[in-house]
Order: structure tokens, then C-alpha cells, then sequence
């Protein structure tokens, strides 16, 4: 199994292609980790409504201790403040939690989306494309064996005068029939093989 071309401007090509693919995947992976990482800095917003809920919270007890220590009232006071304390600062706590975790929950989201959309579509793109284009050269490697055999060389050769296209055939001679007809078959034999991107064996010019 061959997965790269033997010519070497087409093998280049086709590495660079591929560099270019996994290049790009790590360019959307970055995307998305700046994406993920921007959003969730939103949530330290959360995080300062927790904290005020708290500090709430840690006031209400403090006054309650103070005021704890009056005589018959002390204690009613001291439960209410702490009440009020969980009441008002719980609420602040709860909410700062919540949007705490949304705002995670966003950035996880378009993170991935960031990341994974792009990829998705380049994938679709690049994979078939690939996977083609070596299934294509490996069944020409198959088919293209045994030039060495005359009559085989004679119908490569007609594959290559009436399949391939003329620009293709002119690269490589200015009379394509008539080589064919002559017996002269080794341009024919090059354009053959090199369209599949396969390098072309030691052909004999004349039978």
C-alpha cells in the first residue's frame, strides 16, 4: 500500500497538503482553547456575587455575635441576623454558583464548536479526497505491473493514447497516435504511469 506518489513533485505535494490539514486542525484547536478560555474568564463575575454573598453572610454573623450578648433579646437578635444572613447571602451564594457554571458550561460549548465545526467541515473536505486519490494510485500500481511483457506495453500504451487527455499526452510527445502506431512506446508508457503518480520502469524505446 502506497500512500504517497513516487514522483517527487507530486509526492511533495501531497505531503504538503497533508501538513497543510494538520496544520489548520491544530490552528482550530488553539481557536477553540482561546475561545473556551476568554468565555470563561466571564465567570469570575459569578464568583464575585459568591463572594459577596458571603462576606453578607459573614457580616450578619458578626453583628449576631456582637449583639448575642444582650440580655433577653440577645439571642431572638442574634437568630434573627443569622437568618437574615443565610437568607440574603445564601441567595447572592446560589445565583453566583449558577451563573458560575453557565458560564463554564458556555465556554466548554464554543469551545468545541470553535474547535470542532471547522474540523468537521475540513475533514469532509480532505479525507474522501485522499483516501482517493490513494486507492486511485494503488490500483494503478496494480494494473501498470508486467511492462516489461511486449504485448503488455503495447496496450498501455493505447490505454494512454485514447484515455488520457491530449494537454497530458502532448507533455510527453507531439504525435501520440502516431508513436502508437510506430511501436514507439515509451512516451506513451511515462504518461501512463506518471498520471497515476508512479514512476515509470526502464522501458525499451523500440520492441
Amino acid at each position: 500500500m502506497r500512500y504517497y506518489p513516487e514522483l517527487p513533485a507530486r509526492r511533495t505535494r501531497a505531503v504538503l497538503a497533508d501538513v497543510v490539514v494538520v496544520l489548520l486542525i491544530v490552528l482550530f484547536a488553539w481557536l477553540g482553547l482561546k475561545v473556551h478560555s476568554t468565555v470563561a474568564d466571564l465567570s469570575s463575575l459569578g464568583r464575585g456575587v459568591s463572594d459577596a454573598g458571603r462576606s453578607v453572610q459573614s457580616g450578619f454573623r458578626d453583628a449576631g455575635g456582637v449583639v448575642g450578648g444582650v440580655p433577653i433579646v440577645g439571642g431572638a437578635l442574634k437568630d434573627a441576623l443569622n437568618n437574615a444572613g443565610a437568607q440574603t447571602g445564601g441567595n447572592a451564594i446560589a445565583l453566583g454558583k449558577q451563573g458560575e457554571a453557565a458560564v463554564n458550561d458556555a465556554a466548554n460549548l464554543l469551545g468545541w464548536v470553535t474547535f470542532g465545526l471547522p474540523t468537521l467541515l475540513l475533514l469532509l473536505w480532505a479525507v474522501p479526497r485522499r483516501i482517493f486519490r490513494v486507492r486511485r494510485m494503488n490500483a494503478a500500481l496494480r494494473i501498470l505491473q508486467g511492462a516489461e511483457s511486449p504485448e503488455r506495453r503495447r496496450l498501455l500504451a493505447m490505454r494512454a493514447a485514447f484515455d488520457l487527455p491530449y494537454g497530458t499526452l502532448l507533455s510527453y510527445t507531439q504525435d501520440p497516435i502516431g508513436d502508437l502506431a510506430e511501436g514507439r512506446y515509451e512516451p506513451l508508457l511515462h504518461a501512463v504511469f506518471e498520471d497515476a503518480g508512479l514512476r515509470a520502469p526502464a522501458i525499451p524505446q523500440t520492441l
